[in-house]
């Protein structure tokens, strides 16, 4: 039997992107996300902020959903290291052992670091939904009055026992669940060597980050407003644009480098 070539894994990865990119289109089409949807919509309108939260790989979809050309403006990126930045912890901890993003005690320090407003949604991704960080902000979030949405994938989070003292995954906690569709492990190809590679976790997050927000800017439409959207700063006027529409919101926006 002939050993597979590297185009025969690209092809074959391509077939494991495209095939989630397809399925979560025609969720999408089907009014899988209008819940979701519909959250952020009376988030927006109401004046109030999206916050995106992920870690390690899963800040990819928060990135995808605050701060850039194409998206809403009303967004914050909320990360691990504001607890250094914006609070009282130090960089060595950003390093340690255990992953802080494991250490449940964590959140309560982060979420301090965030300005909110009654009307602000969570937005969380996590592709194990079981890590300490997650699963606290979540809780925390939603004691505090917030609707919280997460995408995280359903098969690997029912395989895995939670971390939190809590004993809550991610999805047991959100108000709306989507399911980024990645595999037990996150990886695909599992013929290439002896550990799987081709992880899809960060694609289908980052096209579900793209589908909430043209859904948004969909549902404000039809409710006869404009949604506050960025272009890119690096169009002739975007930034000053930018800086205009940002300065509705105050303090309560947080841009970083």
């Amino acid at each position: 039997m002939p050993v597979p070539t590297f185009r025969d894994h690209v092809e074959r990865f391509e077939h494991e992107v495209t095939d989630r990119l397809r399925r979560l289109s025609a969720l999408a089409a089907a009014g899988g996300l209008d819940a979701a949807v519909e959250l952020l919509a009376d988030c927006v309108e109401e004046g109030g902020i999206v916050h995106a939260f992920g870690t390690g790989h899963s800040e990819a979809f928060a990135m995808e959903i605050a701060g850039r050309a194409g998206g809403l403006i009303p967004t914050n990126k909320v990360a691990l290291r504001d607890a250094v930045l914006l609070g009282g912890h130090e960089i060595a901890e950003l390093t340690g052992e255990p992953p802080l993003e494991r250490d449940p005690r964590i959140a309560e320090d982060v979420f301090a670091t965030v300005v909110r407003d009654p009307h602000d949604v969570f937005v969380i991704a996590s592709n194990s939904g079981v890590n300490g960080s997650v699963v606290g902000l979540a809780l925390l979030a939603k004691e505090h009055g917030h609707p919280v949405v997460a995408v995280t994938s359903l098969e690997h989070t029912g395989a895995v026992e939670p971390k939190h003292p809590s004993g809550k995954r991610l999805a047991e906690i959100a108000d709306v669940v989507v399911d980024n569709l990645a595999p037990y492990g996150d990886a695909t190809l599992t013929d290439v060597t002896d550990v799987a590679v081709g992880a899809v976790s960060s694609l289908t997050a980052a096209y579900v980050a793209q589908l909430l927000t043209i859904g948004t800017v969909s549902a404000l439409a039809a409710r006869g407003q404009q949604a506050p959207l960025y272009v890119s700063a690096n169009v002739p006027g975007g930034h000053d644009r930018n800086l205009t529409i940002e300065a509705r919101y105050g303090d309560r926006l947080r841009r970083s480098a």
